[in-house]
């Protein structure tokens, strides 16, 4: 059953009512379901039954400390692009022999924090990066495990801003120049080429482009072996659609399966590094009908909600479904706008919605990936509240914002 459903006219999540939460902490407000989490989890672990793998999560899509700490607690590793995100990471309980560091510009701080933690893998996006690696950890004694982060040039087919794997686009390496850049790493004495990573692009829909992108990258990773380079890790990425209005998207199973046989040639752990298909579809966002106007032939129902909270309809013109908390079936033709000031603020455009009036409330589905984890102060608007529903219990995960948090840290020098 999903997470997320009606009992009566109420809209609920697990095992309690999503109105006793808006009434208790006010809107708007992220909401996580906890069961959710966790069963998208194991579907992932499953599919890569009878492979050695290790399932990382994108810290990026939700970096809550509470949904954190429910996917350590299930031996989840972590993939992380920052050393904020590493932080977060290692307070949330997660093993950093499970972590890997990705993204193209770490900075000297970052690579050594996390050389200080010891994690598993840096992939490693540039010879510069392998380079500075290498100088760090001479400089401490230390040693580094690196996977070459290569580019197979497959286009994912999804938004233009979240396809990474393409020749144009910043990220990774040419396979060509990856395996020029391992023969030079033998050079070094503090870095250790053991792994290969690929990643290109979010919600993707299709299995052809991880075909494509694994069986290219997998070619690397035969090719290092054949030139004496200890290869354990093959890390695959991650990318995995979740369904936001009528995508057919593949299963954890049906991918595997799919390429399977590339990952068991290849001799190696698989490592992948999901962060929607795991947190997306257990997430929602809480706002309350603040006004209803009309315009000409228009209408808008105004919410207390806007991009500075939920970025994804602004950004990428991203569908999100909305509901009713209270649902009386009537529906009208509408645009569900916030309150900044922006043209470009809303969180659905010229839709069929629920005919919500002023007072009521409304959930924004599939918002549990790249929802507050991309939630900014613009118009000097506090972010919301966070909540995790287990069962019939639930509580506050993040204390929403208040306007002293605004000014933190800010400071009127004296000769103003």
């Amino acid at each position: 059953m999903d997470d997320f459903y009606y009992e009566g006219d109420g809209l609920r999540c697990e095992g309690v009512a999503l109105e006793e939460i808006a009434h208790a902490v006010g809107t708007p407000t992220y909401v996580y379901s906890h069961a959710a989490i966790e069963k998208a989890y194991n579907e992932l672990d499953e599919a890569f039954s009878g492979l050695d793998h290790l399932v990382c999560y994108a810290v990026k899509a939700n970096g809550n400390l509470a949904v954190l700490r429910a996917l350590a607690s299930l031996g989840a590793g972590a993939d992380i692009v920052s050393g904020g995100e590493l932080y977060r990471a290692m307070r949330a309980g997660f093993d950093p022999k499970k972590v890997v560091f990705a993204g193209v510009g770490k900075t000297e701080q970052e690579l050594m924090a996390g050389l200080g933690e010891r994690i598993l893998l840096f992939n490693v996006e540039s010879a510069s990066e392998l380079e500075r690696l290498e100088q760090i950890a001479a400089r401490f004694g230390k040693r580094a495990r690196v996977s070459l982060r290569v580019n197979p040039d497959v286009d994912a087919g999804s938004h233009d801003h979240i396809t990474t794997g393409r020749e144009r686009d910043k990220f990774g390496i040419p396979v060509d120049q990856a395996l020029a850049l391992a023969e030079r790493a033998k050079e070094y004495g503090c870095v250790d080429i053991i792994g290969v990573h690929q990643h290109i692009g979010s919600q993707i829909t299709k299995l052809d482009p991880f075909k494509d992108s694994v069986e290219r990258s997998a070619g690397l990773v035969d090719e290092l072996k054949a030139r004496h380079f200890d290869i354990r890790y093959f890390n695959i990425g991650g990318g995995l659609g979740i369904r936001y209005k009528d995508e057919e998207t593949p299963t954890p199973g049906e991918l595997v399966e799919a390429i399977r046989p590339t990952l068991e040639a290849s001799g190696t752990k698989i490592l992948c590094e999901m962060g929607r298909f795991i947190s997306g579809a257990a997430g929602v966002l809480l706002t309350g009908v603040v006004y209803r106007k009309k315009s000409g032939e228009k209408d808008f129902i105004v919410a207390d909600a806007g991009m500075n909270d939920l970025l994804r309809p602004s950004l990428y013109d991203a569908h999100h479904e909305i509901r009713a908390v209270k649902q009386n079936g009537s529906v009208t033709g509408a645009d569900l706008v916030g309150p900044v000031c922006e043209s470009g603020d809303y969180l659905a455009r010229d839709r069929e919605l629920p005919d919500a009036q002023e007072g009521d409330l409304l959930a924004v589905m599939g918002a549990g990936a790249y929802g507050f984890s991309m939630a900014s102060n613009y118009n000097s608007r506090p972010r919301p509240a966070e909540v995790m529903v287990s069962g019939d219990r639930w509580a506050v995960v993040r204390e929403r914002e208040h306007y002293a948090d605004l000014v933190k840290g800010e400071l009127v020098p004296a000769f103003l």
